[in-house]
């Protein structure tokens, strides 16, 4: 039976009621009519002059970019009245100012031809003086639905005044809601895998929970190298590391599909290291998931879907979110989304002639090899999975404070069917599973966030007070199991164990600007920040994991063999796995940033980090500059230094799991009992295990910004990213291992098993732990173009390209412990998991796309080119295989029924491409043909219907 909510996310729930309760239950002040400021704008191109009066009126502009492309500002000098003060900079411009209901001022040519509608809007600016993490454009208003990528707004990796995409010292992409819908993707993460050129997502990174959770990397680092923020808050990390994965293993990142897709405005990802700005993780960027703040309207949607081959994989979505208006100055925007996806399954029934049964006497087949079913594996795809998330966003303005709130809760179930156990198979008691029997592990997942705050200004310095607290809770049920080591007596149904990961971060920031006069501005910050984090693991009820006596008996087959401990296919968490592990972690930062003149930006941030745990303390800092040759040609660059320290479940994560593995490079997979060893074990240590250090890092890129015709925006970054004492899993450590060992007499395996039941652990164990195992460089390139072409006879088109060249190289690996050399020739760290690391993942994507609108109709086309790879086999570079490239097209139709109602149909993938075939089909499992790292997934293509309602 599922356990209750764990005691801390009962506090948390009622202490974020009670928050809001406090913080809203007086709230009914009016905003403040605009005052005087003081404004300084030189006559200059109308679209910067629009940011200068943003920022100097704490004003939110919407403009049609048609109408601002090519048009010069009047001067604006002195105090005025801001809507003064914008008529006096539009003089000239044949354009004039009217209030959007948001309370943004929108701009339209002052006469607007009858029947013909404005221009489509742009966000052009917003203020930010009152805040330094500023919040965004309502994300209901138009100029959400179609911004232009040179000028929209960004406020990730700058602090003060937000700066358009273009202006960015350093590479940002911004994507909106309907670029997140489009495809009707069942995550956060797989709208990314298309959107971002140098993201990648594997369909699957391995096995256990690497299956459950999404993980992704940027700039062919791990998901963990990137640091995701919502509203520019740090968010939590999920308790479910990738234990057994291939790629990413041991990444415990955050889950963006926990965050409910109708509650995002916008995501912005910034391609470059940023850890001296936002702390430990952002080596690789930074993704700061913006959250909708429309005091009113809402909007419905639902999706369907399934794929073309065997019409599995059905899944159906849907989603809603309100606004509310609360008093004249605040706002609740509330969201909720749901997803349902079934399993699908690309293996093919094995041949007649294999035994599944045990051989009668005198070598008879069993009759029932006649009629068993020989789709022996039916989880050679996606698996099933099921989520409720919900969001909150607050925020209410009085007597020149700002008070904000926001939250999110995700309850989500997933299944993970194991591998088939036919009846010939020793676990496979006659008496109990006479067929054979398919493990299931089930998750249920419980995900929430909350987070609190005010901002406001005193003395010219805008400052933010916040707290947030996140916890990721998981509960581990194994069911059609059985533990053959207690007999036929043993339970089919099993409670494995609880994992806890928590997180709490209180922070402080202020940022304010210097007038230098004739040097330019200066924005000075700084900043405090508390984080208490806590992973725990709960151990599973005694029948998961008990080793017992139970041996076959005579006149079966395994007649007098002793059965492996534990529950199929999931031993449970065991006594010496349960504990807890806790840390703090203490920063400060300042950060300058120099407006030297119209065309010259540098800034520079240092930070300090201190853990009170062997992760230690940190100093790293970050430089970048722009310079603007024209109005069309800038240069940018940075260096930055980084660290991530090593996450709780890193150390303290401990599991046991049947995983197949290639031992010995011959192609055959044998199936173990792999145990994750914590790092700390005294198994571990025999084997060679030291305490976990931070990873460092040096992060170089240069690049260019172009503008050379209007609405075409066209960016190119080259990066070097050097990763030191990069945290990884090492060799499987196996007493199956055959080779001999030094002392020339017994093998590999059996010393190693020696090793390990010295130290408490079953002789059938195999053992792996984490270590800082290698230093890696890793060098790339991004290019990125948007052309925006608005006809009268044809409607509007927006192309899209970008392009991403990666390759991770290893620069330096660790010496075998001396415990492991003693054992003879085994590679602490093998070419497996060091090709994990390097050569498995794609070495470029090349994404083209293509949007269309006319009247009521829109279409989108996008086709994705994903690069080879290499997989290699630990020890047989025989076995090793590449992976061609594939274009994989994607297609979406819309109607807009009325104002309110629009129709979607398409379908990903729509040739029905599968990955390049690595091997026929498995002779005992009917599958394997595909290497499941491909991106795009090996189910083939799928169709989809949406509907979406708006009011």
């Amino acid at each position: 039976m599922r356990k209750t909510l764990h005691p801390l996310l009962r506090v948390s729930l009622a202490g974020a009621v009670s928050v809001t309760a406090l913080q809203f239950a007086a709230a009914s002040a009016q905003i403040a009519t605009s005052s005087p400021a003081t404004f300084e704008i030189e006559s200059q191109s109308l679209a910067k002059a629009l940011v200068k009066y943003s920022e100097q009126s704490q004003m939110v502009i919407v403009a049609p970019v048609e109408l601002v492309n090519g048009k010069t500002s009047a001067a604006v000098q002195g105090v005025f009245p801001p809507e003064q003060a914008l008529n006096n900079l539009l003089t000239g411009t044949g354009l004039t100012a009217q209030t959007h209901e948001s309370g943004a001022l929108t701009l339209q040519l002052a006469s607007v031809e009858e029947g013909r509608s404005p221009a489509r809007p742009l966000v052009m600016a917003q203020a930010t003086t009152g805040t330094p993490q500023p919040t965004p454009v309502p994300a209901s208003s138009p100029a959400e639905d179609s911004v232009s990528v040179q000028e929209t707004v960004i406020v990730t990796g700058v602090r003060g005044a937000p700066r358009s995409i273009i202006d960015s010292p350093t590479p940002i992409d911004v994507f909106s809601a309907d670029d997140i819908q489009q495809g009707s993707p069942t995550g956060v993460f797989e709208s990314l895998r298309y959107l971002v050129p140098s993201f990648n997502l594997p369909t699957r990174a391995g096995g256990g929970t690497a299956t459950v959770i999404a993980t992704g990397g940027l700039r062919g680092l791990n998901p963990d190298h990137t640091l995701v923020l919502v509203n520019g808050k740090r968010r939590h990390k999920t308790a479910l590391i990738n234990s057994v994965s291939s790629l990413y293993n041991g990444a415990a990142g955050v889950d963006l599909n926990m965050i409910p897709s109708s509650a995002i405005a916008r995501i912005e990802v910034l391609r470059d290291g940023a850890a001296a700005q936002y702390g430990s993780d952002a080596i690789a960027g930074v993704i700061n998931i913006i959250l909708k703040d429309d005091p009113d309207g809402g909007e419905a949607s639902v999706s369907f879907g399934e794929n073309f081959d065997r019409s599995d994989g059905e899944f159906l979505t849907g989603s809603v979110n309100q606004g509310y208006a609360i008093g004249d100055s605040g706002f609740a925007h509330v969201s909720y989304s749901y997803m349902d996806r079934n399993s699908s399954n690309r293996a093919v029934p094995i041949a007649d002639t294999v035994n599944l049964y045990p051989l009668l006497p005198g070598g008879v087949r069993d009759p029932r090899e006649a009629t068993i079913d020989r789709l022996v594996t039916k989880n050679y795809g996606a698996f099933p999975q099921t989520s409720h998330t919900f969001g909150l966003n607050l925020g209410y303005e009085t007597n020149g404070l700002e008070l904000y709130g926001f939250g999110t809760y995700g309850s989500r179930t997933s299944v993970l069917d194991w591998s088939y156990r036919a009846p010939n198979n020793i676990a496979s008691l006659p008496e109990v599973y006479p067929n054979g029997f398919r493990p299931r592990l089930t998750i249920y997942e419980d995900d929430f966030e909350v987070a609190g705050g005010v901002r406001g200004n005193y003395d010219g310095w805008d400052w933010d007070l916040s707290s947030n607290y996140g916890t990721d809770i998981t509960d581990w049920e194994n069911d059609n199991g059985l533990n053959a080591s207690l007999g036929p007596t043993s339970p089919t149904h099993f409670e494995v164990g609880r994992l806890i990961s928590s997180e709490w971060v209180n922070s402080f920031d202020a940022t304010r600007p210097y007038d230098l006069g004739g040097s330019g501005e200066l924005q000075v910050s700084f900043g405090l920040q508390h984080r208490l984090e806590k992973y725990e693991i709960e151990e599973g009820e005694e029948a998961s994991w008990a080793a017992g006596t139970y041996v076959h008996p005579v006149g079966q087959p395994f007649a007098g063999q002793v059965q492996t401990p534990g529950s199929q296919a999931t031993p449970g968490f065991r006594p010496d796995d349960a504990g807890s592990v806790d840390r703090t972690n203490l920063s400060a930062y300042g950060e300058l940033g120099w407006s030297a003149t119209e065309k010259l930006f540098v800034s520079g941030a240092l930070r300090f980090e201190s853990f009170d745990d062997d992760a230690g303390e940190e100093l790293i800092y970050k430089l970048n500059g722009r310079y603007e040759f024209t109005d069309w040609l800038a240069t940018r660059a940075s260096y930055n230094t980084g660290f991530r320290a090593p996450t709780l479940a890193q150390q303290a994560y401990s599991s046991t799991t049947s995983q197949f593995r290639d031992l010995n490079g011959d192609g055959e997979n044998e199936l173990l009992l792999l145990k994750n060893l914590p790092v700390n074990s005294a198994a571990a240590i025999a084997l060679g295990a030291s305490p976990l250090v931070p990873e460092t890092s040096e992060n170089i890129s240069f690049g260019i910004t172009l503008t050379p015709l209007n609405n075409l925006a066209i960016t190119i970054d080259a990066y070097r990213i050097d990763v030191d004492d990069r945290i990884a899993v090492t060799t499987t450590f196996s007493p199956l291992d055959n080779r001999l060992s030094a002392d020339g007499v017994t093998t590999i395996g059996q010393q190693i098993q020696n090793i390990l039941t010295a130290n408490g652990l079953p002789a059938e164990i195999s053992g792996q732990y984490y270590t800082n195992a290698i230093d890696t460089r890793t060098e790339g390139i991004d290019v990125v173009a948007t052309y925006m072409l608005p006809t009268d006879s044809f409607g509007d088109f927006a192309l899209k390209a970008g392009y991403n060249k990666n390759e991770t190289e290893i620069t330096g690996i660790i010496d075998n412990p001396a415990a492991l050399s003693a054992l003879g020739d085994i590679e602490i760290f093998d070419r497996s998991k060091q090709n994990a690391l390097t050569t498995a993942i794609p070495d470029s994507k090349i994404t083209l796309g293509l949007d269309w609108t006319f009247g009521g109709f829109s279409a989108n086309a996008r086709t994705t080119r994903f690069g080879s790879y290499t997989v290699q086999n630990a020890t047989n570079p025989a076995a090793d295989y590449d992976v061609d490239p594939a274009w994989i097209t994607d297609l979406e139709i819309g109607y807009e029924i009325s104002e309110a109602l629009s129709v979607f149909a398409g379908a990903n993938n729509v040739f029905n491409e599968y990955p390049q075939e690595i091997a026929a089909p498995g002779a005992t499992t009917g599958s394997n043909m595909y290497n499941t790292f491909a991106p795009f997934g090996f189910t083939g293509g799928s169709w989809f219907v949406r509907g979406v309602y708006k009011w």
